[in-house]
């Protein structure tokens, strides 16, 4: 066989490749057993049928096109592998000569990831927010731990913010009560803006018993977007009590004895959640400054591909599971069909551009993914998943997906290197430690830094 490339861009070449046809005889024989199999011949035995036989009844050419399409992937493989090429996708082929007896011959063009030269990255300067814990953000921590011991208790008066009120609700359009569109014994917190516009309003100030209407837009059901006439009845109401910031509800809300050391406990641990926060802030700066550097061609076909993946992936999994059509999620969004696939083509774009960069990177500095590194990416991948690590990892295996959570792996190491050799600070001027390696690899798996490049590996 011989071939040879022509390089049409800096990511797409055409193969020519010439085989002779002594090198088609497995290919040509597997075409007369497997036509044999599914022909009968009347007085030849089942699969006993000879070559010259089915050529006269069925045709050379059948015969010939079985042993080609047979032949083809084999020989494609045989020319990528001596030009030494990284195909991206499926090739489109072109049999440009079958001559029998003689000579098969045929084109493939193709996308190849492309040649890129790394840069120097060591230079890379970012900013990141500070780590901070202020005295209102453990107030605001345990206030919210109270929030969760909140008790509530009947009271005999008007509604007020924040009451919990129980009502049934009638909705009316059109003079017309709506087959779906009454509701018994619903619990609401006012204020807390979770059910109808216009219901707080509605219910503050009465007391059990009362009843109101008020005018709202559906925001689901068979009348969405409607409005319709709303009749809210009270059944009762409930005033939230918090209980007392001491001692006793230290002890109460967590293992602590006292409030002070609560406060301190609150204290180290957001300490810890914006130092998770920093490392992952540094970790996405310092790659959008790498992804500045380095000139990345842009294989279109590999892009367009990206973009319906990431299209359906969203209509068909992420909104279908929720019952909402794109055109419903862009109104709310407030994105016109021009704006949001001009956005999710630069997604698209970044994501290959990440891919190609740090597996460049993993090459040349000779990254490698030990197997406890990769147990611990699968366990993640698992929890995130829903999946439990045993039924994620027959999965991925099954699918033949392990060199796909390597290559997440290696490219998440590849990018901690380059965040090692660059220099964070924060907005106040200081230098940003980021050395705790286990630190570095939480807030990378957690912040999914490397995401956009992790989900182009599909395509």
């Amino acid at each position: 066989m011989k071939s040879a490339v022509e390089t049409l861009n800096p990511t797409r070449v055409r193969l020519t490749v010439e085989v002779p046809f002594e090198e088609l005889k497995a290919s040509l024989d597997a075409a007369y057993k497997k036509i044999n199999q599914q022909v009968t011949v009347k007085g030849f035995r089942s699969g006993k049928i000879p070559a010259r036989v089915i050529d006269q009844r069925f045709g050379r050419g059948a015969v010939l096109e079985e042993a080609v399409n047979d032949a083809l992937p084999k020989f494609y493989t045989e020319a990528v592998n001596e030009a030494d090429l990284n195909p991206l996708g499926q090739p489109e082929v072109d049999i440009t000569e079958l001559k029998d007896g003689e000579l098969l011959a045929f084109t493939a063009e193709v996308d190849v990831r492309p040649t890129l030269e790394i840069p120097d990255y060591s230079g890379i300067e970012v900013t990141v927010d500070p780590v901070e814990v202020t005295d209102e953000d453990i107030e605001k921590s345990v206030e919210q731990l109270r929030e969760r011991f909140a008790t509530t208790s009947p009271v005999e008066r008007a509604a007020a913010e924040g009451d919990i009120v129980t009502v049934d609700l009638e909705a009316k359009v059109d003079g017309e009560v709506l087959e779906d569109g009454v509701a018994s014994d619903v619990d609401y917190t006012i204020g807390s803006g979770q059910l109808l516009d216009g219901i707080d309003e509605a219910v503050k100030g009465l007391e059990a018993g009362a009843s109101a209407t008020f005018t709202s837009q559906l925001k689901g059901g068979s009348a969405e977007g409607k409005d319709a006439e709303i009749k809210v009845d009270v059944k009762s109401v409930k005033a939230r009590e918090l209980p007392e910031l001491d001692d006793d509800f230290a002890q109460l809300a967590s293992e602590f004895d006292t409030l002070d050391e609560l406060k301190a406990d609150s204290r180290k641990r957001l300490e810890r959640m914006k130092k998770f926060d920093q490392a992952t802030q540094a970790q996405e700066k310092v790659l959008d400054e790498l992804i500045k550097l380095v000139e990345v061609p842009m294989p279109e076909k590999l892009l367009e591909d990206e973009v319906n993946t990431r299209k359906h992936n969203l209509e068909h999994h992420q909104l279908g599971q929720i019952g909402m059509d794109l055109d419903k999620y862009l109104e709310m969004q407030g994105k016109s069909v021009e704006e949001f696939e001009a956005e999710l083509k630069e997604q698209a774009e970044k994501g290959i551009k990440t891919q190609f960069i740090l597996d460049e990177i993993v090459n040349k500095e000779k990254v490698s993914v030990g197997q406890d590194e990769l147990t611990e990416h699968l366990v993640r991948r698992a929890q995130s998943s829903g999946m439990s690590p045993d039924q994620f990892a027959q999965a991925v295996v099954e699918q033949g997906q392990v060199p796909m959570l390597v290559g997440e792996v290696a490219r998440g190491k590849a990018l901690a290197t380059v965040v090692e050799a660059a220099t964070v600070k924060d907005t106040n001027g200081e230098v940003v430690d980021l050395e705790d390696e286990d630190e570095a690899a939480e807030a990378a798996e957690a912040g999914e830094t490397v995401e956009a490049a992790d989900e182009t590996t599909e395509a």
